[in-house]
């Protein structure tokens, strides 16, 4: 049980690595806030959990807006008390390259993946400061540090969410509040598996060029980056703050020859 007793807020927890590291932390003897916004998959989540013994409550809010922030922050309180761990998990995928890209389409990814992390962190770190105690995960990409083709936006805001994470410990390590992110690969989600689907001929063949960027030659699953976010929130990373956390395959740091 390594986060008993515990409050754990993560965003965009209806699905994919959000969903895997919400039932692991209930798990692990967490209180869950699940924060979706869609509420069908957040309240699926919820049920999940707490059909495995596990305390758990869903609070719909949009990232992008303060307002709505605001609210699941103060209903976070009153409901559980405290929050002990944040974890800036919604985010949306950003493909093309950068003079094809739509402006609308540009400022919605900026929008999701950058004030997405920003608005959660602004709201709740006051009350870790007063707890002088809190980890704050931020989900950043293995894409922060390499060039990939068609990802100009979606890499603009991960580089961006590393930067941001090392410039907030600076800030939050005097309140013993530690900031940390996490850079996955390509995970076999939902959503890449519906976008190999939509956006290839032939989905088995991108699939399998996709894999061989990997040494691995597989895709990540939600669970393993579920499993890196447990580490990260819990005490057994108590020395680990303002570091990028790699759960790539290999990408980053090795290539097939």
């Amino acid at each position: 049980m390594k986060l008993q007793g515990k409050v754990t807020l993560i965003t965009g927890s209806g699905s994919g690595i959000g969903r895997s590291a919400a039932l692991l932390f209930g798990r692990e003897g967490a209180y869950v806030v699940v924060n979706d916004l869609d509420a069908a998959k957040g309240e699926a989540t919820v049920a999940e959990i707490q059909a495995g013994g596990g305390r758990a409550v869903f609070i719909q809010a949009d990232v992008t807006h303060p307002e709505s922030v605001q609210q699941m922050t103060a209903h976070a309180l009153e409901q559980c008390g405290r929050i002990d761990v944040l974890f800036n998990n919604a985010g949306i995928s950003g493909v093309g390259v950068l003079h094809e890209i739509e402006l609308e389409q540009w400022d919605r990814v900026m929008n999701v993946n950058i004030r997405g992390v920003f608005l959660p962190s602004k709201y709740v770190i006051p009350h870790m400061i007063e707890q002088k105690n809190g980890s704050i995960i931020n989900m950043s990409s293995c894409i922060a540090e390499i060039g990939l083709a068609n990802r100009a936006s979606y890499a603009a805001t991960k580089g961006a969410v590393l930067a941001l994470t090392k410039s907030m410990q600076v800030d939050y390590a005097p309140y013993g509040i530690r900031v940390n992110a996490l850079l996955p690969g390509t995970i076999l989600t939902p959503f890449v598996e519906n976008y190999l689907k939509n956006a290839y001929d032939d989905p088995e063949a991108a699939l399998a060029s996709i894999k061989g960027r990997q040494l691995s030659n597989d895709l990540g699953s939600p669970e393993d980056v579920a499993q890196a976010a447990l580490f990260l929130a819990s005490d057994d990373s108590k020395f680990m703050m303002g570091s990028p956390l790699y759960i790539d395959g290999g990408v980053v740091f090795g290539k097939n020859a």
